[in-house]
């Protein structure tokens, strides 16, 4: 059989991995299913539901991926039977190991994949939670740069960008998270949600200097980022930022 790589498989039997919209959906309702419903509680505890979906998400794609996985393999082995390529079982070792190769092109296609998911998976949760709370924002839009979330809109952080929040997701920053410096230069607040427990202090006091500051779950600031002063957790950042931003807006007619 002449294959490179068993996406090939995959593709000839219609076999699919879970989309990560799918996986967001199925995270989302299970936990307002678990919440009964409640917005305002699940407002109260978002700390704790980012980490819970996260890891939630996680699991399901693994679930995904196993399944997948599984499917691909059984139809490859079966075609290898269909073409006569295996006849007895004496032929399994050596047959399945001339595709070394190919299976070796999968198993990475599959990390590389795990890996970018992680990110979006992040990012999708947010916007899915904050959809559900009823926050005003427009999602990833083109500004100076492309943020995740412009608060209150485009249209008014063109018109009075000191008075808009620009809210960015980075899992794990790395250097990454200076490109937020650049998604609405203009801006006077910039937030920046993560689940990264190792900022160093130095990067914090850089983030300070450049006007970003660091949303993350309680969890990690109490374990990690106490002495920090550019840190809020998520709940903070509603009470502290978000929710008198609205009030604002909303007594002004821009929202």
């Amino acid at each position: 059989m002449d294959i490179e790589n068993l996406k090939e498989v995959a593709e000839d039997h219609n076999i699919y991995i879970a989309s990560t919209q799918d996986i967001i959906d199925q995270t989302i309702n299970q936990i307002y299913q678990s919440y009964e419903n409640d917005t305002q509680e699940i407002k109260e505890n978002f700390d704790e539901i980012v980490v819970k979906s996260e890891q939630y998400a996680y699991s399901v794609y693994l679930e995904s991926q196993l399944n997948y996985g599984k499917e691909i393999i059984s139809s490859f082995v079966q075609d290898l039977i269909d073409e006569n390529e295996i006849t007895s079982i004496s032929d399994v070792p050596s047959v399945i190991g001339s595709y070394f190769e190919a299976f070796d092109r999968f198993f990475l296609s599959l990390s590389q994949s795990r890996k970018t998911r992680a990110g979006s998976t992040f990012e999708s949760i947010l916007n899915a939670l904050f959809q559900r709370l009823g926050y005003p924002f427009a999602y990833q839009q083109v500004i100076n740069g492309k943020p995740d979330f412009v608060m209150p809109s485009v249209d008014y952080f063109i018109r009075n960008p000191s008075d808009c929040i620009i809210f960015t997701s980075k899992r794990i920053l790395r250097e990454r998270w200076r490109q937020i410096i650049s998604e609405g230069a203009l801006g006077a607040h910039f937030f920046l949600a993560t689940i990264d427990d190792s900022i160093s202090s130095n990067t914090f006091e850089e983030m300070r200097s450049n006007r970003v500051n660091i949303v993350c779950p309680k969890k990690i600031i109490n374990e990690n980022y106490q002495t920090e002063d550019n840190v809020y957790s998520f709940n903070d950042f509603f009470t502290d930022h978000l929710d008198p931003a609205v009030t604002r807006w909303a007594r002004n007619g821009i929202i």
